[in-house]
């Protein structure tokens, strides 16, 4: 009904035909029943005006009325509408009048514009002097036509305000707009009662199905419409499909599935995304127990919450579906795990077709989102080359694929990551050859683990500093890395938040983790805040088999060196007086690449999850006539 042409009169009847109470209303608009003994209604209308009439509301009012309106009462003098958006009735061409701000709203909007106003914030602050009243059956509420907001058309937007909610009106951008959105919510209201059943429910119930199929074939774009269309009438199905394609195309955003995440053939997809808020911290509705709370009311087993709720917290949730595609999500797991993203996208994108739906109201993988290992990897784009996807038995054209997301090398270390600063300080070691699981044990503090995959950004700035843990000497440098896998053959442990300094007792790590092959360290030490207390160091060292082969520091124009340092990683070419310390950093980082075969995935470390363990300390013990001292500093909030 949203066409150019616009019948009123097939409109109107169809609303009329269509017509029943609420199931929370009595019956008291019935008016009797017809021969066969169907209930009949009041009507909702009265016979329209004629050109006189409405030409003499015109005259009367100083203004032409806008076309929809006009033609509308032209077939009914007056309506009856939905009566919870707090308008009951709409009068005729006699009722109608000027609205003149009776409550005095005017000052109030127009205090608020300030000094750089939206053309629509002042268009709303002067509409109540100048509006059209329409209603004259209403909850303390008010339908307004604004000759002030037109269109290139001559329709006069439309506001609805509800004087007992205190918000801001609605704005509807016409007349015939407004009703169309309240034969829609007249649908949405009575969607819940199995005897309204008509020719526009089932039209919409087609259109569901037409949805899905298309939805399924990864012609997610021509099914969005059809469902968004569909909720506005509030048919059963439309809101859950529609949201699950919402929810991949913005895969940060909240889900919105109901009842249905108690319905075991769901359960195992939708609720882990249901907890995900109050899993992070998110969740500010008096916490867990209200959630639980919540999750109960819907018919979830309260023991199945909680526990889904803990695995969440603790990082150990794991989306398991059956089949090829449960087998392809593992495998993708085992990559993403180690920071290789890439490969664990190409994996899911290559078993994408296999996903079946456990139901017919699951319409693509959502399962995916509250991965805490995989679910990072949906990024936007991602989300929708799913939704591309044929799946589910579907066939269709393929998705051209989305390009990978880590760059080559080292280099990026140097760009803006994505909180959108340079990592100002980092340090890292590679180790050829072994597992990344083993690096606990090669470089790790008495007793160290591997943690579940964590979000890094946020894990490492709750961690304490090390004076602060028991047994731990003042002097001591351990560091909080995180682990994976890069170029194929190196493990890493990767330390970027680090807030500590290189000095003079630093220990390189490198021989230590040497065991069986090569290892190197470096580490890039930012300037100082306090002016020619510290300069910027960038640090080199590569060992094999338990020794240190070469290494060297450069500290501003101050340079050490150390064993048969190869003619492409020499110091003195990588930073060259004279040039900038980013233009020193990329071209070392770039050498390390070129020459030892480097590589750090910036996906994971920036915005994905990985395991983490604490090393050995990365300073020794100060020798006899070597001083150490510390400065702490605290920032104290004056009470008011």
């Amino acid at each position: 009904m949203s066409g150019e042409v616009f019948n009123w009169r097939d409109f109107l009847g169809c609303w009329q035909e269509e017509w029943v109470p609420r199931e929370d209303e009595d019956a008291e608009d019935q008016d009797g029943e017809d021969e066969d003994g169907a209930r009949t209604f009041a009507p909702l209308g009265t016979p329209g005006a004629d050109q006189a009439a409405i030409a003499a509301a015109e005259e009367r009012l100083g203004r032409r009325l806008p076309p929809s309106y006009r033609e509308f009462l032209a077939v009914s003098d007056g309506w009856r509408v939905e009566q919870t958006a707090g308008i009951y009735r709409l009068g005729g061409a006699a009722d109608i009048d000027w609205f003149q701000d009776p409550y005095d709203l005017t000052p109030l909007y127009e205090e608020n514009l300030g000094d750089d106003p939206r053309r629509e914030d002042v268009l709303l602050a002067g509409m109540w002097r100048r509006a059209l009243r329409l209603e004259t059956e209403s909850d303390m509420s008010h339908a307004l036509l604004d000759p002030g907001d037109t269109d290139k058309g001559g329709e006069w937007a439309l506001y609805v305000y509800k004087g007992w909610s205190g918000e801001t009106p609605d704005r509807y951008p016409s007349f015939r707009a407004y009703m169309e959105a309240m034969y829609r919510s007249f649908h949405a209201d009575r969607a819940g009662r199995p005897d309204f059943v008509n020719a526009t429910t089932r039209a919409q119930d087609s259109r569901v199905d037409e949805a899905r199929l298309l939805a399924l074939r990864g012609r997610y774009e021509e099914a969005l419409p059809l469902l968004e269309e569909a909720m506005s009438f509030g048919r059963p199905r439309s809101a859950v499909m529609l949201s699950q394609l919402r929810h991949l195309l913005a895969p940060a955003g909240s889900p919105g599935y109901g009842d249905l995440v108690a319905d075991p053939r769901y359960l195992p997809d939708m609720l882990p995304l249901e907890a995900m808020a109050p899993a992070s911290g998110a969740w500010r509705l008096g916490g867990d127990d209200h959630w639980l709370g919540m999750m109960t009311a819907r018919g979830v087993d309260r023991k199945t919450a909680e526990a889904v709720l803990s695995a969440l917290r603790d990082g150990t949730h794991r989306y398991a579906p059956p089949g090829s595609w449960g087998r392809a999500v593992a495998e993708a797991r085992e990559s993403a795990r180690w920071g290789e993203t890439d490969a664990a996208w190409r994996t899911l994108r290559d078993a994408l077709p296999h996903w079946e739906a456990p139901g017919p109201l699951l319409i693509a993988p959502i399962g995916l989102l509250a991965d805490p290992v995989l679910g990072p990897l949906v990024t936007p784009e991602r989300g929708r080359e799913v939704l591309a996807t044929p799946r589910a038995g579907q066939t269709g054209p393929a998705p051209e694929p989305v390009p990978g997301l880590d760059p080559p090398g080292l280099q990026w270390l140097t760009e803006p990551a994505v909180h959108g600063q340079p990592l100002d300080g980092y340090r890292s070691i590679w180790v050829e050859g072994v597992e990344p699981a083993r690096l606990p044990a090669l470089i790790g503090e008495e007793g160290a683990e591997l943690s579940a995959p964590v979000d890094l950004f946020r894990a490492l700035r709750r961690i304490p500093r090390p004076r602060e843990r028991e047994g731990v000497e003042p002097w001591e440098d351990r560091a909080v890395v995180a682990v994976g896998r890069s170029s194929g053959k190196w493990a890493f442990a990767f330390d970027g938040h680090s807030q500590h300094r290189m000095n003079k007792l630093f220990l390189s790590p490198a021989a230590a983790a040497a065991t069986s092959g090569r290892a190197v360290v470096v580490w890039r030490d930012p300037k100082s805040a306090f002016p020619g207390d510290h300069p910027s160091a960038f640090h080199l060292s590569v060992a094999e088999r338990g020794e240190e082969l070469y290494a060297f520091t450069v500290r501003g124009t101050d340079i050490q060196r150390s064993g048969a340092i190869p003619e492409a990683l020499d110091p003195a070419h990588l930073f060259r007086p004279g040039d900038t310390e980013p233009v020193r950093e990329q071209r070392a980082l770039a050498a390390l690449q070129t020459e030892l075969g480097l590589s750090l995935p910036r996906f994971a470390l920036t915005r994905g999850r990985l395991a983490t363990f604490t090393t050995r300390s990365w300073t020794r013990a100060p020798q006899a006539g070597e001083g150490y001292a510390y400065l702490t500093f605290s920032l104290l909030r004056q009470r008011p």
